[in-house]
Parts: structure tokens; C-alpha cells; sequence
């Protein structure tokens, strides 16, 4: 046997290193690459290219959870008060009317009202019109079509009836 090990090196190793011995490098290697695609999606333009791969993966219930955690993380970082009106409004579900939004709103402090208030001001102004056509498109409704200024009654029949002074001098 001595014979045989020193013409192997004097190791005595027969065999070769089993498959399930390369399970851990190979997942470690896969996470890492896998890692490494998300990275350099995040820094191409943005993340312009991550957005749609983070929707997708957010259909998942794990992930969303995690991705809702990354992001209340990060919200608290930047703006606490912010972060704790948000926390405030999941718990408080979707509001069906404007009675169930107004209970909504004054279950936050000032601080948390003035700053969820920004943060829906941000999301909801409008862009501003580069040019003439577009300034005086979107004064007129955005298709060109002027809009209408006066308060038409909601009852039927009501808009071609004339009512007041004027209906009495013409007859």
C-alpha cells in the first residue's frame, strides 16, 4: 500500500470530490451573479431598467413584503414624519368616500399632515406646458375643446329654460 501512495503523491486519495460538495460554492456563486445583474440594473439610467423586474417580482407576496420594508427603511431615513403618516394610512385601509379620507387625515399629527400633504402636492401637480399650443390646449381641456365655465343644473330640461330679469323684459 505504501507503494501506491508514493506513486499518487503520498496523499492516498482515491476518488474525486463528490457532486453534493460543490452545492454550496454553486449557489453561492448563482446569489452572487444574480446580485451583481440587480446592482448594474439599479445604476444603468436610474434604475430605469430595475423598475419593471421589481413589479414583477412584487406580485410576489414574499417579496413584496420585503420590497414595502426597503422602501418604509428608506422613507424613514429621508423623513420620519412622512414615514409614520404612511404607516398610519396602511393601517387605516383605502378610503371609500371623503367623510372616511377627512377621519383619515385627522388621525395625523400636524407635522405627519403637512408632510403627507407634500408628498401628495409632488405626486399630483401637472407639468408645465412648454410652448403656446400646449399652455393654451390644456386651458382649454387638453383636445383643443374649450371647457365649459358655467355651472349647468343638474336637473333635466333646466339648461334651455330662462329664468330671472332677463326672460322678463324680452316678452
Amino acid at each position: 500500500m505504501s507503494a501506491t501512495r508514493a506513486t499518487r503523491g503520498g496523499r492516498g486519495y482515491d476518488r474525486a470530490v463528490p457532486f453534493w460538495a460543490w452545492i454550496p460554492l454553486l449557489l453561492i456563486l448563482v446569489l452572487s451573479i444574480l446580485l451583481g445583474t440587480l446592482v448594474l440594473l439599479g445604476r444603468i439610467k436610474n434604475g430605469k431598467y430595475l423598475r419593471p423586474v421589481v413589479t414583477f417580482l412584487s406580485k410576489v407576496p414574499l417579496f413584496k413584503r420585503w420590497f414595502q420594508k426597503a422602501s418604509i427603511a428608506a422613507l424613514e431615513r429621508q423623513n420620519p414624519d412622512l414615514a409614520a403618516a404612511m404607516k398610519k394610512m396602511s393601517q387605516f385601509g383605502e378610503p371609500k368616500n371623503p367623510e372616511q379620507a377627512q377621519r383619515m387625515l385627522n388621525l395625523l399629527t400636524p407635522s405627519e399632515r403637512r408632510a403627507y400633504m407634500a408628498a401628495v402636492g409632488q405626486e399630483a401637480e401637472t407639468p408645465e406646458a412648454s410652448n403656446r399650443q400646449l399652455r393654451r390646449r390644456m386651458e382649454h381641456g387638453g383636445a383643443g375643446m374649450p371647457v365649459r365655465t358655467k355651472q349647468v343644473s343638474a336637473r333635466p330640461g333646466a339648461a334651455g329654460r330662462k329664468t330671472g330679469k332677463s326672460a322678463k323684459k324680452k316678452r
